[in-house]
């Protein structure tokens, strides 16, 4: 049973609420909860990365001005809701969007524009490094990052005292504490699953392949701590309750458990923490995520992430940076559209409409093939992206398979990356479970991913709480968990009464989206030959 408002207002006051921040590709989100883990206020913060000199990025202002304002439109939220001024909290957490690349000098000073996961140019790096680990080194990761800015022979590489992650680097503003939760971490660098540390032989591997450079600083003593979940990371300290509550209300000294990434938030969000769990989350770019029983046989030319749950089980990470992004496009022209007539719709009845006719469309979508390509996308090779829609005189063009063909190719990298588990390593799932922005419009999302997986998937009623909600859970962890594991604290205090629904692929629609995924990968050459062509 839910709480009343007094009984929240009363644990506001008392400074017993939980506070989950994610910064997200588009939105910065903040979730408050209660002692029940139920989420009691929320603010959110609209941001946008740009291309300054072909790097995909975000100004530190812009960091720094978005954590402050969704603390703001949270603060507001509880103000209107309770009556209150939020000015004390049990515990808090930040995650963010893994990999990147965060490089700091010995003065904290930030050496080069952040870069992004979203960034495709570390090719060469990532190539070198799976070959050198015989481990997958995908290109989003920090370390492909920091190589590639070393046979660049960029001038800042003397100088580097720290490199992290956003999550590492706003907890770091937060606690004045230079660590990562394990999951987090597991992105920079591969983690030894049974030491829970950075692998060592590794970095004795890499510290070898740089050694020509003589540089003052080894691997080691450049990456975050590594911390897992239920471990204090830290307190806010009275600077870093300044950065996010801007009219001072906030005082210092609640708990920070570590910062993790937004595939750890999403594990949480979602209770897959288990072995033979996985999820997916699909929004601006779309994961896969499955917990792993063993290690894969072998790496896949860094096409498969192996990364960590937050509480340090293998994962492998399925990650295509293009989802939803190119169909929010179409959708918004179609809504200028109805505006130009003098018609007027709302955003949600517009996306419901529109959404919900793919579900009416041809089984293979009349043959239309659309590639949401806005930026590059590594599963199948593509160093930068060209979105286009390619149709031949005889296909059935209409909006039904319009809309059905932009869902469809939303999901065409990451069954390409998927085929790998199921079909070569024979990965089995008991449940995989969707959260995300593809997931909003009832029934459509659950549908067409079972399709594109053919595989059942489940949806929590939270999971449109997403990754802040599972970032206060960690947090809630941290003070509540009692000496349990990570999966007995969410199963009992937190999905113990949780409904779920679940979709199972009808094999007609299997067959559709397999014949539409043949013509998506024939059609590749036309999306390189546009990339080549079109600048």
């Amino acid at each position: 049973m839910s709480m009343s408002v007094e009984s929240i207002k009363n644990e506001i006051e008392k400074g017993e609420a939980i506070l989950g921040i994610e910064f997200g590709s588009t939105r910065i989100k903040a979730v408050l909860i209660n002692s029940k883990n139920e989420p009691v206020a929320q603010g959110g913060y609209d941001w946008e990365n740009s291309l300054l000199n072909g790097i995909w990025t975000y100004s530190m202002d812009e960091i720094m001005a978005g954590l402050s304002g969704c603390y703001a439109k949270l603060k507001a939220d509880v103000k209107e809701k309770y009556g209150i001024t939020l000015k004390k909290l049990k515990a808090l957490g930040v995650s963010a969007m893994m990999h990147g690349y965060l490089a700091f000098n010995n003065k904290d000073e930030l050496l080069v524009p952040f870069r992004t996961w979203r960034n495709t140019i570390t090719g060469e790096a990532s190539a070198k490094l799976s070959e050198l680990f015989d481990y997958p080194i995908p290109e989003r990761w920090s370390i492909s990052h920091l190589y590639q800015t070393i046979l660049n022979g960029e001038k800042h590489i003397p100088d580097v005292a720290f490199f992290t992650t956003l999550a590492g680097f706003i907890h770091w503003k937060l606690s004045g504490k230079k660590v990562l939760g394990v999951g987090d971490a597991s992105g920079m660098f591969p983690i030894d699953t049974k030491t829970g540390e950075y692998n060592k032989s590794f970095i004795e591997k890499f510290n070898n392949l740089i050694k020509d450079k003589n540089l003052s600083w080894k691997l080691e003593q450049i990456l975050p701590e590594i911390i897992f979940a239920g471990k204090e990371a830290g307190k806010l300290t009275q600077e870093g309750a300044k950065l996010l509550d801007k009219d001072g209300d906030l005082e210092g000294g609640a708990l920070l458990c570590p910062p993790e990434g937004d595939a750890g938030t999403g594990m949480v969000a979602t209770n897959s923490v288990a072995k033979r769990t996985g999820n997916v989350s699909a929004g601006t770019s779309v994961f896969a995520m499955v917990v792993l029983e063993k290690e894969l046989s072998k790496a896949y030319n860094g096409l498969i992430d192996l990364v960590t749950t937050p509480d340090g089980a293998l994962v492998a990470m399925v990650h295509a940076n293009n989802c939803t992004g190119e169909y929010d496009h179409w959708i918004k022209l179609f809504g200028e559209a109805i505006e130009a007539v003098g018609a007027n719709v709302s955003k949600g009845k517009l996306y419901d409409s529109l959404l919900a006719l793919a579900l009416k469309g041809d089984k293979d979508c009349g043959g239309l093939i659309p590639y949401n390509y806005i930026s590059g996308e590594s599963i199948t090779q593509m160093s930068e992206g060209r979105p286009l829609f390619v149709r031949t005189q005889k296909n059935n063009f209409t909006l039904a398979n319009f809309m059905r063909a932009q869902l469809f190719t939303a999901l065409g990298a990451l069954r390409a990356g998927m085929d790998i588990l199921f079909d070569k390593e024979h990965v089995k799932i008991d449940s995989l479970t969707g959260h995300g922005g593809f997931f909003k419009t009832a029934d459509v999302g659950l549908t067409i991913m079972a399709t594109a997986m053919h595989t059942p998937i489940s949806a929590l009623e939270t999971a449109g709480e997403g990754g802040p909600w599972g970032m206060a859970l960690l947090a809630s962890y941290l003070v509540n968990g009692n000496g349990r594991s990570l999966g007995d604290f969410l199963n009992k205090d937190v999905f113990a009464g949780s409904k779920c629904s679940t979709k199972a692929p009808e094999k007609s629609d299997v067959e559709g989206f397999n014949s539409f995924f043949e013509n998506y990968k024939k059609g590749l050459e036309i999306e390189r030959a546009a990339i080549k062509a079109i600048d």
